[in-house]
């Protein structure tokens, strides 16, 4: 598949149900300001239906990386552009369905034009082959930032929420560090610390890398 590589460390379901990440360039824009910005979209499916977890930047190379898969939806970490500016075209491609945390429309009304199809919410489960994959709603980065855990292969796919080395950016408008950090210590920080963790940019970490780490957050304050 082009552009999209298996994830080291991320194990494959008895039924072939695998992680991809496919890397997407483009621009972040907020608050009056833009930066260069790398994507990780993720890719979690098996030879014939895929869960699109971030559509960014690149409608093309996603699709090439999808193939001839059914897209069974598109799930939004968060309302951001950069994560979701390549979500129309995905659509009209695939016809799949949009989900984002009611929460984001501030962040998603920015960008796109047209409303997300459904309302995603905490403890909503999607079904990838013989995986299942479960919501949690940790705001802080965004009001309806949102995580998704998938136990049977050990990931969980946290958007801006958590990221190698501590919390995703709260400087810019509807962030707030404290919830961010409460989304974390309560809802992540508890999952097993072989836990991999899929960032929205960067590197993979696991929980049990970044757990030791919660007072130093809490020290720097950002």
């Amino acid at each position: 598949m082009s552009g999209a590589t298996g994830v080291d460390g991320v194990a494959t379901s008895p039924g072939g149900v695998r992680v991809e990440r496919l890397v997407t360039s483009g621009v972040f824009e907020l608050d009056g300001g833009s930066w260069e910005v790398d994507n990780n979209v993720w890719l979690l499916g098996d030879d014939d239906e895929v869960l699109v977890v971030d559509a960014a930047h690149d409608a093309r190379a996603i699709l090439d990386a999808i193939g001839g898969r059914r897209v069974v939806g598109i799930v939004c970490t968060h309302g951001h552009n950069d994560h979701v500016n390549a979500v129309p075209d995905l659509v009209a491609e695939t016809g799949a369905a949009v989900w984002l945390h009611p929460d984001d429309r501030v962040l998603w009304d920015m960008s796109q034009d047209e409303a997300p199809d459904e309302d995603l919410a905490d403890g909503r489960t999607f079904t990838v082959g013989d995986v299942g994959v479960v919501t949690l709603h940790t705001p802080g980065h965004a009001p309806g930032a949102c995580c998704l855990h998938a136990p049977a292969l050990g990931v969980l796919f946290s958007g801006d929420t958590l990221f190698q080395g501590g919390p995703g950016a709260t400087g810019r408008s509807h962030s707030d560090f404290p919830t961010i950090v409460e989304s974390i210590s309560t809802r992540l920080l508890s999952l097993p610390p072989e836990t991999v963790v899929l960032t929205g940019h960067g590197d993979p970490t696991t929980i049990g890398d970044e757990a030791p780490h919660l007072q130093e957050w809490l020290d720097r304050g950002h």
